[in-house]
């Protein structure tokens, strides 16, 4: 019996380990806002740690996401609101065709996160419980901006809870169509029985020195609001 089964390297290891870090942190910063402390004496500084590292990590995601690999660039998935509308379209008469990186909704989708979680990230630096702790920024804005930020800061934790629980739903929805995207995000290989509708002509070019820099500098943007 002959396997027509085609294996696509979709996910370079560095955008493998930004979504499970970026997992990780938003993980931790969720959970610090839950507990009264252990195991952390403060909670507040982890979770603003947390906020940090994420910041780190969508400079990251924004530098890749511009001359990284060729499924992880957003000109690769980011598709005019026609094209989307017309996937949409053929998804609800089920007859949407496959794609090697996200599909339209799904870029989209991708975008609408990382842009909640960039101002997530960005207002914390701005706050300050007025007992233990302050962002590092706080003293740029004042309490009555600070004031604000945090309302705003608090709806956008619901927003993301919402776009994160949808995240999830739309993985299950393709699990259960047999599209396997967390053994993707883990090896980076997707299966298809025909070519995705959004095949590369070529792939991983060498770019050792491009995610060298942008290591480079999202760590040297989260070192310094960690030490700030």
């Amino acid at each position: 019996m002959v396997n027509n089964t085609q294996r696509v390297l979709v996910w370079d290891g560095l955008i493998r380990l930004f979504h499970w870090g970026l997992l990780a942190a938003v993980a931790f910063s969720y959970y610090t806002t839950k507990t009264d402390g252990a195991p952390f004496l403060f909670p507040i500084e982890v979770h603003a740690q947390a906020g940090y590292i994420i910041i780190g990590l969508l400079v990251f995601r924004v530098i890749w996401g511009g001359v990284g690999t060729v499924y992880a660039r957003f000109s690769h998935f980011l598709y005019t609101p026609v094209a989307t509308a017309a996937y949409t379209r053929s998804l609800l008469a089920r007859r949407a065709p496959r794609y090697a990186s996200h599909n339209p909704l799904g870029g989209w989708m991708v975008v609408l996160m990382l842009v909640s979680l960039a101002f997530q990230s960005l207002s914390g630096l701005f706050l300050s419980d007025d007992i233990f702790f302050q962002g590092p920024l706080y003293g740029l804005v004042g309490r009555d901006i600070s004031g604000e930020l945090a309302t705003l800061h608090a709806f956008n934790s619901d927003l993301l809870l919402v776009l994160i629980s949808v995240h999830v739903l739309a993985i299950v929805a393709h699990q259960l169509q047999g599209e396997h995207l967390v053994a993707a995000m883990v090896t980076g290989i997707k299966r298809f029985n025909h070519p995705p509708h959004d095949i590369a002509s070529s792939n991983f070019p060498k770019r050792r020195f491009r995610a060298v820099i942008a290591l480079l500098f999202a760590v040297s943007v989260a070192g310094w609001l960690w030490f700030y």
